[in-house]
């Protein structure tokens, strides 16, 4: 027999959970059957999130590192900034995980681990099919790949990334001060660079980034973190506490709200295209767009988001950066460079986060080569 809910959430991963969250905190909706379908227990640490914000979210205690000082470095600049309106942040996801789970017990929740085969519409209702039964909703909110759609090549830059957090025996970072970027890597395998953020005076979150169009051998990913704590770090004991590797997709393709226009299977997440086109951060936009998705359901409206100018404008800039880089028109590392050196940083980081003003963005624009950009935004312009 087939089991009916209000709500199927497909994938309890961040965007998810954090949906499930905003249902929980609305009065109209808290008692609505919900079920949370993922082929996998969220029990561990899988990934870390970090993100810059000015305001303070419900998730703010789960905040376990933040800093009010960056660093950008790269050949030609070496600059660090403090931050005034915004702070760079640090959760773990396993801390996020079990903060929305525990606050799941108790209401009219169900989280099943199963793995999903098909998700589609039937008559006023949306079945989602797994490997061990079938289970029907109004609406089916799914963040699994599905139906992500397909990524070209000649489309997409995947952002592949290894990170260590390492414990040392001794006090040997400033933990007031997190590196953002830096590009005094060899470049030779595409847009190249370190996060370096301490959570301790003897720990810290090491990473090693790339945007490319394919991955590196496993072994390559570690040789280069090896090299850089021991020759840019000065670090020669340490040791490694948890690891981290990660594939995001930064692509021109247009991604779905929903399959189509009268279905009831709502894409959220990266499938629903909240990954930010031209850098891969995910946290904030998931935030910013599921808050958007209960509101609807609160007013009992269809929850399918439509853009805004200043969000198609936003994705436009997006698009544009991405064509520069996959072209290969200019560098990463002398397009973030020139970023940086001419603008206040924070100007900067509210252009990343899509909240900068028209005036933000004419200094943006005058402070990187306008032919390859100018080039690059026409062709997005005309497709």
């Amino acid at each position: 027999m087939n089991k009916t809910y209000d709500y199927i959430i497909a994938g309890g991963g961040l965007a998810g959970l954090t949906l499930l969250y905003y249902i929980l905190e609305e009065p109209t909706l808290k008692n609505k059957r919900i079920l949370v379908i993922d082929s996998a227990r969220k029990d561990n640490n899988d990934r870390t999130w970090c993100f810059w914000e000015k305001e303070k979210e419900f998730y703010e205690h789960l905040v376990s590192a933040r800093w009010n000082k960056l660093k950008f470095e790269s050949p030609s600049l070496n600059r660090i900034f403090e931050l005034e309106k915004y702070e760079y942040k640090l959760i773990k996801s396993i801390d996020y995980y079990n903060f929305i789970i525990n606050k799941a017990i108790d209401n009219n929740v169900e989280f099943k681990i199963e793995t999903i085969k098909a998700i589609y519409d039937i008559d006023s209702l949306v079945r989602v099919e797994t490997e061990l039964g079938e289970y029907n909703s109004t609406y089916v909110f799914n963040s699994t790949n599905l139906y992500t759609p397909i990524m070209s090549k000649k489309d997409t830059l995947l952002q592949h990334f290894e990170g260590w957090f390492i414990k040392l025996d001794n006090n040997h970072f400033d933990k007031s001060i997190g590196t953002l970027m830096d590009f005094t890597l060899p470049q030779d395998n595409g847009v190249t660079f370190m996060y370096v953020l301490p959570t301790q005076s003897d720990e810290a979150l090491v990473e090693y980034t790339l945007f490319s169009e394919s991955l590196l051998d496993r072994d390559d990913y570690a040789f280069q973190l090896k090299e850089y704590i021991k020759e840019k770090l000065f670090i020669e004991k340490y040791k490694i506490i948890h690891k981290e590797f990660g594939v995001i997709p930064m692509t021109k393709v247009k991604f779905h709200s929903n399959q189509k226009k009268e279905s009831n299977i709502i894409n959220i997440g990266t499938t629903g295209g909240y990954t930010k086109a031209s850098t891969g951060y995910t946290f904030r936009s998931v935030h910013k767009k599921i808050k958007k998705i209960a509101n609807k359901l609160i007013e009992n409206e269809k929850p399918i988001l439509t853009h805004t100018f200043r969000e198609k404008m936003f994705r436009w800039y997006d698009l544009t950066l991405l064509d520069v880089l996959i072209e290969k028109k200019y560098s990463g590392e002398k397009i973030f460079t020139n970023l940086f050196k001419k603008n206040n940083p924070e100007i900067v980081l509210a252009f990343l986060a899509d909240e900068s003003t028209h005036l933000d963005e004419f200094r943006i624009r005058n402070s990187v080569p306008l032919a390859p950009f100018i080039s690059s935004g026409l062709k997005q312009l005309l497709k």
